[in-house]
């Protein structure tokens, strides 16, 4: 999961991006990049491991000169967590520079990079992203818009892009729409941005989504629309609605607080707690589902859990033994809210259990009498191969435990997920435009093959590489 942040027309692009790419922060963590296109087709980059602010000073800021810029911040599902798949990725074009940020994940990278490798391609990351490069490049077409399209069709899986050729910026989101990308208008320009809430921050206007399979390229603020790809079924990952959006975004056309809300109160009607004392969330993506499930069980709202909000999403950390340590730094508890009561804990979801297992033992240690954990979604028996870090079923708590199990391994009194059919309802609209294979199977692509030879010789090369 990442997130992309793109200007066209406006003369403080690097500055506008640097704020889009803070109210995207949650979106990705380990690395941050803004690339900028001066008026003389020049690019200015800059791009680091780190967090936005951490990365871009006013000094660099102020280096990134040119009224088109794309930003992106990452969160690793393909590729290591190294400085060489730090993006947007740049490289030189008969066209001009070729600006390209990359949210989502390839389910066929391995084999269009073998396939790539054995004519000739020499890969410098292990980011799936790259391949978009060299099959633009190795495209006979003759104009950039049909070398990019050669491109996509070749791709297979969830992409949304920002792209640039020279000061031409061009948006894409793949056929099935598995991420978001939202337009808005600024003055005279243009931004693009993961979810709404980073065009708030910069006082664009949203004007609309980009919709599966729609290709938008963009000159100085101006859209001309291009030919779509070829249709699928949609299918927007629910996930954004539970979990990785923030709350006062819109996403897929819908309050991602109101379907928060909603997954609450359907949470509440199908795993009451009758002898509760009070509901708390596990901040901050599960406050709105415990306001939800309050109001539905009509049980008092509390702070049971205070989050400390300088440190990261432990979900998105990249590696187990940094998630686990920093659960303990992340979360306090509210011994006056909580001791002596029954308490109902509000999560979004339970992935590999760890962390719910240390909060609960922490909230047992302020002195809860009983503990119910109510989980807003339904259990996470697959991996995501569409751009969120669960790549194998061995991680999984609820692929390798019964609920019954994952009780006890956590430690409550009761357990409830949330149906897959009421997490759809909570959702809206048809139930049938959501990927939802995490929790039930249902792909809608062909499963990728982790295997290739060409894959674990780029992981190994990068890797070596360092920082």
């Amino acid at each position: 999961m990442c997130g992309v942040f793109g200007v066209s027309g406006l003369d403080n692009a690097a500055e506008l991006t640097y704020l889009g790419l803070y109210a995207l922060q949650h979106r990705g963590q380990e690395s941050a990049g803004i690339v900028t296109i001066d008026d003389d087709g020049i690019p200015h980059i800059q791009r680091k491991m780190g967090l936005v602010h951490d990365i871009m000073s006013p000094e660099a800021i102020e280096r990134l000169q040119g009224s088109v810029a794309i930003g992106h911040t990452r969160y690793s599902t393909t590729g290591s967590s190294v400085a060489a798949n730090a993006q947007p990725v740049v490289v030189n074009y008969h066209q001009g520079p070729l600006v390209l940020a990359h949210n989502g994940n390839l389910t066929n990278a391995t084999e269009l990079k073998e396939g790539l490798v054995r004519t000739g391609s020499i890969f410098q990351t292990s980011s799936d992203s790259e391949a978009f490069i060299h099959l633009i490049a190795r495209s006979d077409a003759r104009r950039p818009r049909d070398q990019i399209r050669d491109a996509l069709e070749r791709a297979e899986g969830a992409f949304t892009l920002l792209l640039s050729v020279g000061k031409t910026l061009y948006a894409v989101v793949d056929s099935r729409g598995f991420r978001p990308l939202v337009m808005g208008r600024l003055g005279n320009g243009r931004v693009l941005a993961s979810e709404t809430c980073a065009l708030d921050i910069v006082g664009a206007t949203p004007e609309r989504e980009i919709e599966p399979g729609e290709c938008i390229r963009i000159e100085d603020g101006e859209v001309t629309q291009l030919e779509s790809l070829p249709a699928k079924a949609h299918r927007r990952c629910v996930f954004e609605l539970i979990y990785f959006s923030r709350p006062d975004s819109v996403v897929f056309q819908r309050s991602v607080d109101a379907v928060r809300r909603e997954l609450g109160r359907q949470l509440a009607r199908e795993h009451p707690a009758p002898s509760a004392d009070c509901v708390f969330s596990v901040p901050d993506s599960s406050n709105a589902m415990a306001l939800g499930y309050a109001e539905i069980a009509g049980l008092k709202y509390e702070h049971g859990l205070i989050r400390n909000h300088y440190i990261g999403r432990t979900f998105i950390n990249p590696g187990q033994a940094n998630r686990m340590a920093k659960v303990r730094i992340k979360f306090n508890t509210v011994r006056e809210v909580i001791e002596g009561k029954e308490v109902v804990v509000v999560d979004d979801s339970l992935v590999r259990g760890t962390t719910s297992k240390l909060l609960m033992e922490m909230i047992r240690q302020a002195g809860a009498k009983a503990i119910h954990l109510r989980l807003a979604s339904p259990p996470i028996t697959g991996p995501c191969v569409y751009g969120i870090d669960t790549p194998t079923r061995s991680e999984l708590a609820a692929a390798k435990m019964s609920v019954e199990e994952i009780r006890r391994y956590v430690g409550v009194e009761t357990l409830g997920y949330l149906s897959l059919e009421g997490t759809l309802k909570a959702a809206g609209g048809d139930p049938d435009t959501f990927c939802h294979a995490c929790f039930s199977g249902q792909y809608p692509t062909a499963m990728p093959n982790h295997t290739g030879e060409h894959e674990a010789a780029v992981q190994d090369s990068v890797a070596g590489q360092g920082q």
